[in-house]
């Protein structure tokens, strides 16, 4: 079974910090580019960040830039999505997806950008940034 499994969600107070996981079954999920979507409450999807499949770099937008940092572990076949320095315009569902597809970083920037949706999803795991 090809899935996609978000974890470590909760509350958090503003300028605090999670990592989220992403953790996948049914394929390598290091053969291919990962991303980062999130959705506010009564808000569109948003793009937020890729890993590309070919170098492991990473592209994220500038709501998140500088404060957000994507990683990686092969052995566990899982991406982790560390948040720093949180605000509550932050609080949203946050998804990982893949299309099994190779791309570089200019497209994943593209797709990000773009908002293109991807084969497989998560669930989702909500994060709370509140006072």
């Amino acid at each position: 079974q090809i899935q996609l499994v978000e974890s470590g969600g909760g509350l958090v107070q503003p300028g605090g910090s999670l990592r989220l996981s992403c953790a996948a079954s049914g394929f390598t999920l290091s053969n291919y580019a990962v991303y980062w979507f999130r959705q506010a409450p009564g808000k569109e999807r948003e793009g937020i960040s890729c890993m590309s499949s070919n170098d492991g770099s990473t592209y994220f937008e500038d709501s998140v830039k500088g404060r957000f940092t994507i990683s990686r572990s092969n052995a566990k076949n899982a991406v982790y999505l560390q948040m720093n320095s949180l605000k509550p315009e932050d609080t949203a569902v946050y998804y990982c997806a893949t299309d099994l597809m190779t791309a570089t970083m200019t497209e994943c920037m593209i797709a990000i950008k773009h908002n293109y949706g991807k084969s497989y999803w998560g669930k989702g795991t909500l994060v709370t940034v509140s006072s």
